[in-house]
């Protein structure tokens, strides 16, 4: 079920420029994946406060500062690794396409990015963005000591919509628990879709001492737990839209939201049966494929909803 040593490690942009091979090194494309929730925080946040294009601008740094810093920090932990493994072992670092010095250097820029992102928002972005930063870095150390390492990173994406959120109205949403919802869908989701993705490392990180829930209970029942993870985004998809999050009257605003939960629920339906305990050859299309599809496709759901919706945005 393992490539060959050097293969090619998916989602990578053709080119050898140092751009290039900083975008591959954190795999820029794997940004579809929890981006879009921020931006889904924001437009929920728009109901409540005004919403300016230099805070949108802000955002999108802010997400994609801490998601490249998070993302090269796991890579530069992991290099060791990495290399002895046959999927991985053609990533940047392992096969010395960036040096460590370079590679920590865009770590530090892309950390800073974000706390200057953060405190250009309000004062409670700014408060809490070491919390942040702390949680989404230390990640990279997980699999060394607890099996739950795909909630720790659930937990870290699931800053995504909060963030978003915060970002626009400089408090917690009311109702408090709905933003706890909006949460809950990413952490089980994103959660759910990483214990799919460790299915194809789940031999060699038992024969290497690390934790996974795959390489701990096995495939068959770790993918079972990844189905339970998905009901539970779902249904906490369907507590959120039933809040009205929109606070609008129209009707149609209401149901395109509940088409956007049918959409997700078909569409976690539709990955699972593209993965079998004994067959991962289409393991990449439902990791990247799909969960692309039902993250952009719930925000573009929510931005028609919200001009449905009308006022100002």
């Amino acid at each position: 079920m393992t490539p060959p040593k050097g293969a090619r490690d998916g989602q990578l942009i053709d080119g050898a420029s140092l751009a290039v091979r900083l975008a591959n090194f954190v795999k820029l494309p794997h940004t579809v994946f929890a981006m879009p929730f921020a931006l889904v925080g924001v437009l929920f946040a728009s109901t409540v406060a005004p919403l300016s294009v230099p805070v949108i601008g802000w955002v999108l740094l802010a997400f994609t500062a801490a998601r490249f810093a998070a993302m090269g920090f796991n890579r530069i932990v992991d290099r060791d690794v990495d290399a002895v493994n046959p999927r991985t072992a053609n990533r940047e670092l392992p096969r010395g396409a960036l040096t460590v010095a370079q590679a920590k250097a865009s770590v530090v820029v892309a950390s800073v990015l974000f706390a200057l992102a953060s405190y250009a928002l309000n004062p409670l972005c700014a408060w809490l963005s070491p919390v942040a930063l702390l949680w989404v870095l230390g990640y990279s150390y997980t699999k060394r000591f607890t099996r739950w390492s795909h909630l720790w990173l659930g937990l870290g994406l699931s800053i995504a919509p909060v963030g978003g959120y915060l970002a626009v109205t400089g408090q917690w949403s009311d109702p408090w628990w709905v933003l706890c919802a909006l949460a809950l869908v990413v952490v089980t989701w994103s959660g759910g879709f990483d214990i799919l993705y460790a299915l194809q490392d789940a031999d060699f990180d038992k024969a290497n001492g690390l934790y996974s829930i795959p390489a701990t209970i096995g495939v068959p029942r770790a993918i079972r737990l990844s189905r339970a993870l998905h009901v539970t985004s779902v249904l906490s998809l369907a507590t959120v839209v039933a809040s009205q999050p929109l606070h609008s009257s129209v009707s149609s605003v209401q149901s395109l939201l509940w088409v956007g939960v049918v959409g997700m629920a078909a569409m976690l339906v539709w990955e699972h049966r593209l993965v079998k305990p004994n067959d991962l050859s289409k393991l990449d299309a439902a990791f990247f494929t799909m969960n692309g599809m039902i993250s952009i496709g719930f925000f573009v759901v929510v931005l028609i909803a919200r001009l449905l919706a009308g006022g100002a945005l």
